[in-house]
């Protein structure tokens, strides 16, 4: 079984454009991101997804100079972009996390995907949005489903929010897929360790100055640091989460 961990990419953040490519101790955030998931021992290889746009030019090239593959597709419609980049490398497996998330750490990419393997679930992830309640922090997303089943969605799934994000199709109608979600007892889900506004980019510099090795370093590690530090989390404090049932409204102009 081929598995793949497909990094959702973009330059063309709402809340803070260009963010893939900040820097971030020296490297790319994207690179951060693309090293770290590639540690992971079931990831048979590594795919940046970005869009057909020329303002996403720069993440193509990124990727070109540092021998990552990278697939260009749709640009609001990502449910087809990672239907066509999966198809495109001929994937058995998809493992999905977004660029801005320099810390996914690559054991929690493995215990979702030792999830959905022993568990034959359709679809499984270690968070969804609410109602249901989240352990990990933000910024350590994962999502994992079978080519077949992102064939079935992508093929069913008619709703705007569900083909912008993804993977809603799976969990947002009750009983219509086996969803496994990986959980962490204590319950440490209130963090937020992702990049989507100037805040979060503050925060996420100030934490990675403070690990000894940001490239081997597991999140238990940051937590270590935050429990160390705990005023470091009033940077991004009045940051919240995009909800999951909301579009781009420029894509609504596209259209």
């Amino acid at each position: 079984m081929k598995k793949i961990l497909i990094i959702q990419a973009r330059m063309g953040s709402s809340r803070l454009p260009g963010k893939v490519l900040l820097d971030l101790q020296g490297r790319p955030v994207l690179e951060w991101v693309v090293r770290r998931g590639a540690q992971a021992k079931f990831i048979d290889g590594v795919l940046v997804a970005t869009t057909v746009n020329m303002t996403d030019d720069p993440i193509e090239n990124w990727c070109q100079e540092n021998g990552v593959g990278c697939f260009r597709g749709s640009e609001f419609d990502v449910l087809d972009r990672f239907y066509q980049a999966a198809k495109h490398v001929h994937c058995d497996l998809i493992v999905r996390v977004t660029a801005d998330c320099p810390l996914i750490d690559p054991a929690v990419i493995d215990d979702t995907i030792h999830l959905f393997l022993k568990s034959g679930a359709d679809f499984s992830a270690n968070r969804l949005p609410p109602p249901w309640h989240r352990t990990f922090p933000v910024g350590l997303d994962v999502e994992v489903v079978s080519f077949q089943n992102l064939e079935k969605a992508w093929y069913e799934t008619m709703e705007p929010f569900e083909r912008e994000h993804v993977m809603p199709w799976f969990y947002s109608v009750k009983g219509r897929c086996k969803v496994e979600i990986l959980d962490h007892d204590p319950d440490f889900g209130n963090h937020r360790w992702t990049i989507d506004t100037p805040d979060d980019y503050l925060l996420l510099q100030e934490i990675f100055k403070r690990l000894s090795d940001p490239m081997q370093a597991s999140w238990y590690d940051v937590l270590k640091i935050i429990e160390q530090n705990p005023d470091l989390e009033r940077i991004n404090e009045s940051t919240h989460a995009k909800q999951v049932d909301v579009v781009d409204e420029r894509s609504l102009k596209k259209t």
